[in-house]
């Protein structure tokens, strides 16, 4: 059966004939036949597609001239308080996707006039510094990308569409700002990320030879105490309820499994994780390469053979037959395209709820691929080096959690005294060292 007749029969409808004969259209069909969406969401997507072309040509507006700003206007205005007795889907964020897949289509087929998208000082300032980081700094992408957003923010708002001078920047200003910005964040981390953004950014005005001394002085880094509660942790109980979870009979149910075994087992990052490929694992050598870490080095694991296996289970039986190396990819539309870190995350609370365990942060797997170490007998520089740290410190957390080491230094307790025993002597004062007798 073909698509048309699919879609035809989930809707109970044929599609209106004056739809069929507008080319841009049926350019859309086959646009999301090539990307795999579903009948049901096609058809949607195509109903919102006539909608809005429909609402184009009541409006005497012209396709020419569709841009992101006419379709915000059918999006805002038009679909809130429609009496056109369209039949499409009201859900804004449906429609939202619906036209821009039809905007990109008709930008393809020329029909509207691409993007024109006239750069501000802003943007040239915020290229010079990406560099900046990137180069000099060697900041992953995620990082520069926080921080372009929020150095966005501070220059848009006192700048607009105007060059950009440090000078004109004051420390009342940036302390305002900063003031703005900590309300919408409460814990000490995410204020220490916004201070060390704007700080990075100063810092390379500094290098450029603009006087920021007092824009510095403004910023101040929270109260972080970072090892005052100790980290949290699965339960070998629960570490086996996990995985005992991932048995279960659920569409992607083997990529559930295969992700949740490269947290347990190896205690890969949500990014490393989506970012593996097909290149990574040598199979006769049983090893993992991770090329996208962190730390931003390439760096060999050994492939432990639960892992090895739900990752084969996976390959063999569930992954889709594209052709993309990335070994996580998407099951729905665009199927030719590698999970991300999100969809990673969403895996492993999924996998939690499924378990019964009242968590939803997958980092506790790297916390407890530590802790199963230490009780093993292993180092903090082992720990460090499965997990990848960079620096020692960062796996200072985890002494928290040695136990074994903990009881050899702890002193004992003083033996607890009857209660008619004689007081103790009194304490005889000694003189100062150095001091005369």
């Amino acid at each position: 059966m073909d698509t048309r007749r699919k879609i035809e029969r989930i809707s109970n409808r044929p599609l209106d004939e004056h739809v069929r004969e507008q080319a841009h259209i049926g350019a859309l069909k086959r646009y999301l036949i090539e990307r795999g969406h579903a009948p049901r969401t096609m058809y949607s997507y195509l109903d919102c597609a006539a909608h809005f072309s429909h609402w184009v040509e009541w409006s005497d507006q012209q396709l020419a001239r569709v841009d992101e700003t006419v379709i915000a206007q059918f999006l805002d205005v038009h679909l809130r308080g429609c009496d056109c007795r369209w039949p499409t889907r009201s859900d804004r964020r449906d429609a939202s996707a619906a036209l821009g897949h039809l905007l990109l289509v008709l930008r393809t087929l020329g029909v509207a006039a691409p993007s024109a998208v006239k750069p501000i000082p802003v943007d040239e300032e915020l290229r010079r510094f990406d560099e900046h980081m990137h180069q000099a700094r060697g900041l992953a992408p995620k990082t520069r990308r926080m921080v372009l957003r929020i150095v966005r923010e501070l220059l848009l708002r006192r700048f607009h569409d105007r060059p950009v001078v440090i000078s004109a920047i004051t420390p009342e200003y940036v302390r305002r700002f900063f003031a703005q910005l900590t309300e919408r964040y409460h814990a000490p981390a995410s204020i220490g990320s916004l201070v060390a953004a704007l700080r990075g950014y100063l810092r390379f005005r500094a290098a450029a030879g603009d006087p920021v001394g007092g824009l510095l002085s403004v910023l101040s880094y929270p109260a972080n105490w970072q090892h005052a509660s100790l980290p949290k942790t699965l339960a070998d109980e629960e570490i086996e309820r996990l995985l005992n979870s991932l048995d279960w009979p659920a569409p992607s149910m083997r990529r559930s499994a295969a992700i949740v075994r490269c947290a347990v087992d190896l205690g890969l990052r949500s990014a490393e994780i989506a970012a593996l490929g097909l290149d990574d694992i040598d199979w006769r050598a049983g090893t993992v390469t991770l090329r996208k870490t962190k730390s931003r080095r390439e760096q060999v694991l050994p492939l432990p053979e639960a892992t090895g296996r739900a990752l084969a289970a996976y390959l063999q039986h569930e992954r889709p037959k594209v052709a993309h190396r990335a070994i996580f990819v998407r099951r729905m539309a665009p199927r030719d395209e590698p999970i991300g870190a999100d969809l990673v995350r969403k895996t492993i609370r999924q996998a939690y709820r499924r378990a019964g365990l009242p968590y939803t942060r997958s980092h506790l797997l790297r916390h407890t691929i530590a802790r199963r170490l230490l009780e093993a007998g292993s180092s903090l520089k082992e720990v460090a080096d499965v997990l990848r740290h960079r620096s020692l410190n960062t796996t200072l957390i985890y002494a928290k959690l040695d136990s074994r080491s903990l009881g050899a230094v702890a002193l004992p307790w003083l033996p607890s005294l009857p209660p008619d025993a004689p007081p103790p002597p009194p304490e005889v004062a000694l003189p100062w060292p150095g001091s005369a007798p």
